[in-house]
Formats: structure tokens, C-alpha cells, sequence
């Protein structure tokens, strides 16, 4: 067992003079705020790198290092003057693995306080230890952003010869024929979570598709729920069918959407999920997806999803039948769709998944003491 000290006994917290948004500028020095790197400005505060965690809003307890001659403004903590006995990076990685939730304070506006981080403990071994950690997950770090950026670049090909073939979805400067999902979809509708909630479903079974299932263009199996027959049973009127698109109505994740992968059926949704089960004779299920997940698309649904100044967001079944979308001829979709096939092949042989789940693994491995060090 390694060690165990406080985190201020190998550092100095402190947050320092915040820049308006107004002062930056387009050069200079980068500085750090509550989203990593927010603008420039022409001094820093920092000659080496240095951890931050973002202490207020949203993103709090994100953390970052930054770049040498850094600005960190106030809604970043700075770990300063960092001993010689600690790795920055294995303090990172550390730090990334344990989280904050037990030292954020706040309910409207969520922060973390000198106070808050002085309970924090972090395990210590020797320094090269450290290093030879940090060094692992780094290369698996590198790894999986590179796949990754491989993946997103393919996703941007996807979406340009959606744009060059079709245009504006929203505008429809092309003049295709546009009709209402109702026109257009032979199924429209959501489910229901079993009665038990999470403590009903199963290791095995019938899977219960969640919107956190759902992301865009890709299906997330990482804790897929299951239920068995008789709970299924009751959730008949949502059987999900090969080809249907599954798109999240409520909640951060509404308007995500993608085609529901073959090896999940049979399937059922709940209540954040609908299933849109398009009529092939007009609509291509993988020129759909592609449709609701365009940029231009994707906000302006969730400007529906948003509209009168609603607290969370969400889309009623009417505003989805109401929804009018464009329908160019079925050979164009289905060309399209040809193309939109040939790049999810190369995306699936960049190994995005694993190489994350590898990272994953190795973090956890790391501060449970198992990660083998030569």
C-alpha cells in the first residue's frame, strides 16, 4: 500500500485575479478559465505547467494542465507550488479517477472551495512509481485520443457529403419535397421505466434501451439494462424493430439519435427514448439519422426542445409528428446511405471503443494498486 497524504501537504491551492471576457484577446498568452483554454492575454501567471480544477458552474471540478506561460483565471483553482515528491501527471490522473463530488458545494451554482479540497487525501508512492504510471496511461491516453480524432474525422465526411448531396436540411435552398414525421413515420412513440426502477432490471433478458444509450450516430452498450418477459410484456407497444432510430426526448441528452445496432434486439425503450420507425418506401433509415443528427438539424431541435424558456429540456410526441423534414428522392437516400455504411466500417476498425475502455481499465487499475510497473 502506498502512502497516503493530504493534498495540500504537495501543493498550494489558489485561485487568482480573474480577466473579463472583454480584456481577452486573439494572442498571447493562453488562459485557463472553467472550460481549459478560453482566449489569450499578455501576461501569465504561471511560468510552468500547472494543475487546475474548475471550481465553479457547470464544468466544475474538470480538471486541466496547462501550457507553460499560463494565465489561470479565478474560476480555476491552481495547484501551486507542486513538491518535487509529486508528478504532476500522476497527480492528474489521480485526481481524474476520484472526482469531486464529495467537495462541490452549491445546488444553483455548484463550487469547490480551498475548504473543500483540504479533505482530500491522495495516495503517494515514490516518485518514480509515479512517473513510470503516468507514462502507462499516457501512451493509452495518446491511444485513445487518436482514435478518437480518426472516428470524428469520419463523422465529418459523413456530414460534408450529407451537406454536398442535400443542402440545408433547415433551409432546403435544394427544394426537396418536405413532409411531417407523421407523413412519413409508420411509428412514433415511447415506453416507460418497469416499476422498481433500476432495481427491477436484470442480468440478462429483453433489452430496456436509455437515453444514455443513445449518442450521436452511435449506440452505447455500457450499462444497458435488461427485464424479462413479463416486464416487457407491458412495455409491448414500443418493440424496438431492426432499422428503427432511437432519438432521446427529455433530459441533457435530448435530440441525440442513431439506428438501433441488430445485436441489442429484442429491445424495448423507456420514457426518454422514442422509437421513429420510418416507411422505407419513402425515407432510408440511415439517410434519417443522418438527417436529425446534422449540425444545422440537431439545433434547431433543440430549439424546440427549448422553446418558451422550458427548464428541461424535452420533445413532446406532437412536436415530433409536427416536425417537418426533407425528403429527397429514395435512390439519392439510399446512395447516400451506401456511403454513410462505407464510412461506419471504417469507423468501427478504429477501435475508438476499446482503446477508451482500455484507458478506462488502466485508471482504475492504477489507484486500486494493480497495475503492474516493471
Amino acid at each position: 500500500m502506498w502512502e497516503k497524504v493530504k493534498l495540500f501537504d504537495v501543493c498550494r491551492p489558489k485561485q487568482w485575479k480573474t480577466i473579463s471576457t472583454k480584456h481577452l484577446q486573439t494572442s498571447g498568452y493562453p488562459v485557463y478559465g472553467a472550460n481549459g483554454k478560453i482566449g489569450f492575454y499578455s501576461e501569465y501567471t504561471h511560468v510552468d505547467p500547472t494543475l487546475t480544477i474548475t471550481c465553479r458552474g457547470a464544468t466544475c471540478g474538470s480538471i486541466h494542465i496547462t501550457d507553460p506561460k499560463s494565465y489561470i483565471n479565478g474560476n480555476a483553482m491552481a495547484l501551486d507550488d507542486l513538491k518535487s515528491n509529486t508528478s504532476i501527471r500522476f497527480l492528474y490522473y489521480y485526481l481524474k479517477t476520484r472526482g469531486f463530488e464529495d467537495v462541490i458545494s452549491g445546488s444553483a451554482q455548484p463550487q469547490i472551495t480551498r475548504e473543500g479540497l483540504e479533505k482530500i487525501e491522495i495516495p503517494l508512492p515514490p516518485i518514480l512509481i509515479q512517473e513510470k504510471i503516468a507514462e502507462i496511461l499516457d501512451k493509452a491516453d495518446e491511444l485513445r485520443r487518436k482514435d478518437k480524432d480518426l472516428r470524428d474525422k469520419y463523422d465529418e465526411l459523413a456530414e460534408a457529403i450529407f451537406m454536398d448531396m442535400f443542402g440545408d436540411p433547415v433551409r432546403n435552398e435544394k427544394g426537396w419535397d418536405v413532409k411531417t414525421l407523421k407523413e412519413l413515420c409508420l411509428k412514433i412513440g415511447s415506453g416507460s421505466t418497469p416499476s422498481g426502477g433500476n432495481e427491477s432490471y436484470k442480468n440478462e433478458g429483453i433489452s430496456l434501451i436509455r437515453s444514455l444509450n443513445i449518442h450521436q450516430n452511435k449506440f452505447k452498450y455500457k450499462d444497458l439494462a435488461f427485464i424479462d418477459d413479463k416486464q416487457a410484456d407491458k412495455l409491448k407497444n414500443v418493440i424496438v424493430e431492426a432499422d428503427d432510430i432511437l432519438f432521446n426526448i427529455t433530459g441533457a441528452s435530448v435530440c441525440r439519435t442513431t439506428v438501433v445496432p441488430s445485436n441489442v434486439l429484442p429491445a424495448r425503450v423507456n420514457q426518454h427514448v422514442a422509437i421513429l420507425r420510418f416507411d422505407k418506401e419513402h425515407v432510408a433509415p440511415f439517410f434519417a439519422v443522418r438527417l436529425l443528427s446534422n449540425a444545422i438539424m440537431n439545433r434547431h431541435l433543440y430549439a424546440i426542445a427549448t422553446q418558451g424558456g422550458a427548464t428541461r429540456e424535452a420533445i413532446t410526441k406532437e412536436q415530433l409528428q409536427k416536425l417537418e423534414i426533407i425528403v429527397p428522392p429514395i435512390h439519392l437516400q439510399e446512395a447516400f446511405a451506401k456511403k454513410n455504411e462505407l464510412i461506419n466500417q471504417l469507423k468501427a476498425q478504429t477501435n475508438a471503443e476499446k482503446s477508451e475502455e482500455l484507458f478506462q481499465s488502466l485508471l482504475q487499475k492504477a489507484f486500486k494498486y494493480e497495475l503492474t510497473i516493471d
